[in-house]
């Protein structure tokens, strides 16, 4: 059975390490600083098997050379999107493939809407969702559009609900306020954001979630749900007749971009 251990970088990044009993490597994902991962692969005694990446941005990336100078007598794959800016991809992945990792099984998703290039690894147990999807909320639409992301979070939404998400960063306690606002009367809400706050007095970490969880607090995705809308402000709201999610989805990225 895999383990996953998060490693700490930058000030909010989550690199994920993958982990087996049975093994001495580790898989990484994301390591955007090649220091931590190094300094915990040394910790625990793993060389270092591959690297999976979500997308191009430099806080999932900049770690990636590095890691692979220091372990100069290891073929170290680097699994990431074909049509990705970052030229550090071994393996280059499109929609559907599938790749093994320890033993375990992953599909990969495409997920624009954050970049163009976005994937996730996935399989029934565990997604590591990069920052396409966060614990109560969803990545900036730096280069894709509302409608894409929205058709990227429903490829999410259709995982088990007992799956766990690992995201790359620790966010949820700001994605939560923002929900409150959106959401001010649901109860699973409001009960997960006391549950978060307990746990960030303390230095832990809010995650995994599940889908599960995000289906009944995150407002991205629940943009089906008709009223979803109601206490976002009028200036962010698209005029639709059809009432169409990706539009409420547009509107609460709108207000929670200028929240």
């Amino acid at each position: 059975m895999v383990q996953v251990k998060a490693i700490k970088a930058f000030s909010d990044n989550y690199i994920w390490c993958l982990t087996t009993e049975n093994s001495p490597q580790a898989w990484v994902v994301d390591p955007g600083q090649a220091e931590p991962v190094l300094a915990h692969l040394a910790a625990q005694n793993l060389t270092l098997g591959g690297i999976l990446i979500t997308h191009h941005h430099y806080d999932h990336t900049d770690g990636v050379a590095q890691l692979i100078k220091q372990n100069p007598t290891v073929t170290v794959n680097v699994y990431g999107p074909k049509n990705s800016p970052f030229k550090g991809i071994t393996h280059p992945l499109v929609d559907d493939d599938y790749i093994e990792v320890l033993g375990i099984s992953f599909k990969v998703l495409t997920t624009p809407g954050h970049t163009l290039d976005h994937i996730c690894f996935v399989n029934n147990d565990i997604a590591f969702t990069g920052d396409t999807l966060f614990s109560g909320g969803c990545g900036r639409l730096f280069e894709g559009t509302s409608e894409q992301m929205w058709h990227s979070l429903n490829k999410l939404k259709a995982l088990p609900a007992a799956c766990k998400i690992f995201c790359t960063h620790e966010y949820t306690q700001a994605n939560l306020a923002f929900a409150k606002a959106v959401e001010p009367r649901n109860p699973a809400l409001i009960a997960h954001s006391e549950l978060v706050d307990e746990l960030r007095k303390e230095d832990k970490i809010s995650l995994p979630t599940t889908i599960g969880k995000e289906l009944k607090i995150n407002p991205f995705m629940r943009s089906d749900i008709p009223t979803i809308t109601e206490e976002v402000p009028e200036e962010f709201i698209l005029v639709t007749k059809n009432n169409e999610p990706w539009r409420n989805f547009a509107a609460l990225r709108k207000f929670k971009d200028n929240f």
